[in-house]
């Protein structure tokens, strides 16, 4: 993958993530009856993203980041199309752990991709100049996303999710190899 494609698609899946997480509760209070399951639903994925990390590293250094990644775009594609139909809080909790190993899969692999392609000397300028763009997406997504869920339903915002995480999986199969990755 080329570092302009790598840019561009962990940019849409800021967006997609950013997204959905603040509108998530929504979701589940329409399923939940409280937001001790909000705290259950997001201390699972922690803590499974916590356990897996590890594994992730492994994974990544033996299999290439670029094809981690394409695994967790479409992986995270497929996730979001589950939760709108999900009914109960047990599906939820399920869907969390689901996407705890996959978080851990798309920040560690997000992580070492970048280390593996900038010059030491120039690191923390090439990481921060990398976040402006990954931030600024998120942050324009939240925004957008406000306005839809006031016209739309919040399933709608996870079936727009899953069509930019699947983007970017689209967009990294696509692209050539990022020397070494």
């Amino acid at each position: 993958m080329t570092y302009r494609s790598f840019v561009t698609s962990q940019s849409l899946i800021i967006m997609a993530g950013s997204m959905v997480f603040p509108f998530y509760v929504l979701l589940l209070r329409n399923i939940g009856d409280s937001f001790s399951q909000f705290g259950w639903a997001y201390g699972l994925f922690a803590l499974t993203s916590a356990i897996v990390h590890p594994l992730v590293g492994i994974i990544s250094d033996r299999f290439g980041d670029k094809k981690l990644l394409i695994i967790y775009s479409w992986a995270m594609a497929a996730l979001m199309l589950c939760f709108p139909i999900a009914t109960e809080v047990w599906h939820v909790y399920i869907l969390q752990v689901m996407m705890g190993c996959l978080g851990a899969v798309q920040r560690n692999t997000e992580k070492t991709a970048l280390a593996r392609k900038i010059e030491k000397k120039d690191a923390g300028y090439e990481v921060g100049k990398y976040h402006v763009w990954t931030s600024a997406g998120g942050a324009i997504a939240v925004i957008i996303t406000g306005y839809l869920v006031d016209f739309l339903t919040i399933g709608t915002i996870f079936y727009i999710a899953s069509f930019l995480y699947a983007g970017s999986a689209v967009l990294l199969w696509k692209t050539k190899q990022w020397a070494d990755s």
